[in-house]
């Protein structure tokens, strides 16, 4: 199983939003590729980067600091935030990233989400954020009525690298990985699910780690690795068992 540290981007700075709130980050950083640097150093081979200004925004608003990141992180990058065109998508593989994620597009115009998927292959990840079993958009500002497994149903088949499914109640809250939710959704489709949202310390990891089979690809961590509460190292050792 895959960990990835996640570097939150809001204004150029490294931050962490509570439950999705912009009005709720914490600055944790002013250099996001320094950051990224001390990821590697602890054994980082993957990083999740979303740009969330961009998400509210519709396009990119922090490229300055994913290109540094990008430019001195020697393993893969996975970006969001605000992608929604074959531009958007072609510029960011061109610069080096190595995996899409794409969210309100996905609910709003999945055929784009499919032609994307076909053109570069195990490149798309498709983002499932969800607030109370329903899908959330725009950067979590708008919720739909569509339910998480229907989104992700329309994928199947697609040829999408990978789901990435939030507990939007949980993200940043530390209030640890909704497991149950995230298994359903993993055993419900045969697409890889990504956890994300509330990891507090290492137990998440081992218990998300022993349902690899069921299809959790990986997990996303941010704020526990920020404050202390996870140490980087021994969560990729514990991953990788």
């Amino acid at each position: 199983m895959i960990v990835f540290p996640a570097i939150d981007l809001k204004n150029g700075e490294v931050v962490r939003l509570s439950e999705g709130d912009m009005d709720r980050a914490t600055v944790y950083g002013d250099d996001p590729a320094a950051q990224a640097m001390l990821f590697a150093e602890a054994g980082a081979e993957y990083l999740h980067v979303v740009d969330l200004d961009g998400a509210f925004a519709g396009e990119s608003r922090n490229r300055e600091a994913v290109e540094a990141i990008v430019e001195r992180f020697p393993g893969h990058v996975q970006l969001g935030g605000g992608i929604r065109d074959a531009k958007a998508v072609e510029g960011w593989f061109t610069l080096g990233v190595s995996r899409i994620v794409i969210g309100s597009a996905a609910l709003k115009n999945p055929e784009f989400v499919k032609d994307m998927a076909r053109e570069w292959e195990n490149g798309i990840v498709v983002a499932v954020d969800a607030k109370d079993g329903m899908v959330a958009a725009e950067g979590w500002a708008e919720v739909s009525d569509v339910p998480v497994a229907d989104l992700a149903r329309r994928f199947e088949d697609a040829g999408v690298a990978a789901l990435l499914f939030t507990d939007i109640g949980r993200d940043g809250m530390l209030k640890g990985v909704n497991i149950d939710a995230t298994l359903e959704l993993a055993r419900r489709v045969d697409i890889p699910v990504i956890a994300s949202g509330g990891v507090k310390g290492l137990d998440d990891i081992h218990v998300l780690s022993l349902h690899a089979k069921d299809g959790i690809e990986g997990v996303i961590t941010g704020r526990a690795l920020y404050e202390g509460r996870l140490d980087l190292a021994a969560a990729i050792a514990m991953a990788s068992r």
